[in-house]
């Protein structure tokens, strides 16, 4: 049997087992790992370093089961990988922008995507670093926003009226009032939660794609534009500054820049972990603004409103 069959029907077995484009379809509200997205360039460029022509690599990942590859391995002739990659989203773009970058200047593939692998490694050590840190205050402010119905379970399991005394006209007002205190606990903590994670881009990716381009030997203007014109934006203005040292001080731009890069990541951790160590405190504030009133109202108001209830008519009869 012949190379191409065989390949086939591994290709085949693999539709059967896992297809891609339905996988794609199901994962589109998951954002891809940087991680996996790691792993995958950083094989791609070990076979790079061996020799093996880009084209096939892809079909090689792709015999041993690797959904991306299979994809790019199946693409129309003259469909260009840089596409594909884009396609993907999350962290696959800044890949897309790197190959795009390194294909149009003739910058090496391998060293290029190590280097990025390793970039998108510590950007997701990043996130991770600053998800351990959220998850404490995260689950506490979670646990607490759900007291107040707790004291009205508490309340009832003890014995007071509680159903009856919510009827009443401060009853009711007391409900309505805890319970838009606990909505407003929940979205004011939900949206601190939010703002304390790191941001969805990678730091740093705009030095390291204008990095691969001068890698090169292109000029800069020709390097900014090839990464313009492969999806990557104008340069930032880290990039811009260090170009400019670059060129007073006839240092090598590339390694300031990937200096740059790792700086840039480095800062994002510390602030990632700064951002979730200040989350703990102002968490706080819906807690006692918010969830405690809520607990007054929904818990120790219905109790007493339902003892008040029960002592008038003892205290009329004296």
């Amino acid at each position: 049997m012949s190379g191409a069959a065989t390949r086939r029907r591994g290709w085949a077995r693999l539709r059967e087992r896992k297809h891609p484009a339905r996988d794609h379809e199901r994962n589109d509200d998951v954002p891809a790992d940087a991680v996996d997205v790691a792993s995958v360039i950083q094989r791609v460029a070990v076979l790079l370093d061996a020799g093996v022509a880009p084209a096939r690599t892809w079909q090689l990942l792709a015999e041993v089961g690797e959904p991306l590859a299979l994809q790019i391995a199946e693409a129309p002739p003259g469909t260009a990988v840089g596409d594909i990659l884009a396609a993907r989203g999350d962290a696959w773009g800044d890949v897309a922008v790197a190959w795009r970058v390194a294909e149009t200047v003739g910058a090496p593939l391998a060293p290029s995507l190590r280097r990025f692998a390793e970039s998108l490694r510590d950007a997701q050590q990043t996130r991770d670093d600053v998800a351990v840190a959220l998850a404490d205050p995260a689950a506490t402010a979670r646990l607490v926003a759900w007291l107040p119905l707790v004291a009205i379970v508490l309340g009832v399991a003890l014995g007071f009226d509680v159903m009856t005394s919510v009827t009443q006209p401060a009853g009711i007002a007391c409900v309505v009032a805890g319970f838009a205190l606990m909505l407003a606990a929940r979205r004011w903590s939900r949206r601190l939660v939010d703002r304390a994670q790191p941001p969805a881009t990678l730091p740093g990716v705009s030095s390291d794609t204008v990095a691969i381009a001068l890698s090169s030997g292109a000029s800069v203007e020709r390097a900014l534009a090839v990464v313009v014109a492969s999806g990557g934006g104008d340069p930032d203005d880290v990039v811009r500054d260090v170009l400019a040292l670059s060129q007073r001080s006839g240092a090598p731009a590339v390694e300031l820049l990937r200096a740059a890069g790792a700086d840039s990541r480095r800062r994002a951790r510390t602030d990632g972990r700064l951002s979730a160590a200040r989350l703990s405190a102002r968490l706080l504030l819906p807690m006692g603004l918010c969830t405690l009133p809520a607990f007054l109202l929904l818990g120790v108001a219905p109790m007493l409103l339902s003892v008040l209830a029960g002592s008038a008519p003892a205290l009329a009869s004296r």
